[in-house]
């Protein structure tokens, strides 16, 4: 494992014990099976992909997981405008384009979006804790 893969797996370690979720073999085979994915996976291509790893883990599970994972801040669920939900392990501050046809997500940064500001109208009524923008089109492939 690289510098930044066990950096990245000691931060999932810390933020498991701090939410206070034990370190199961599921869990880390969930978390593995993210590990460098850019492809903003859905739950059942997560669990197909830990089923090879573990045979008799249910899609519940790895489901369950998924979700608790977002609570404890270990991954971002991805807006799916009426699909299925994706998950994106990408913690750092980056946006997303994603395709209307195929449904392909696409992280991109772009420093003017961290200047955003955020409408009055928007910060009287709610605490923002963080922003995304998300980008709809058609991507290349599609085109």
């Amino acid at each position: 494992m690289d510098k930044q893969g066990k950096e990245a797996e000691d931060i999932f370690v810390q933020r498991c014990r701090s939410s206070g979720l034990r370190l199961t073999p599921q869990r880390l085979a969930v978390y593995e099976s993210l590990s460098g994915d850019k492809s903003h996976p859905s739950a059942e291509k997560v669990f197909r992909k830990v089923r090879k790893m573990i045979p008799n883990i249910s899609f519940d599970t790895v489901n369950r997981t998924l979700l608790s994972f977002v609570s404890c801040g270990i991954l971002k669920a991805v807006e799916s405008y009426g699909r299925v939900k994706r998950f994106d392990p990408g913690l750092g501050e980056h946006h997303h384009f994603q395709c209307l046809k195929c449904g392909k997500i696409i992280d991109f940064e772009y420093p003017d979006f961290a200047s955003f500001r955020v409408p009055e109208t928007i910060r009287r009524k709610f605490v923002v804790m963080g922003r995304r923008i998300v980008l709809t089109g058609i991507c290349d492939s599609c085109r």
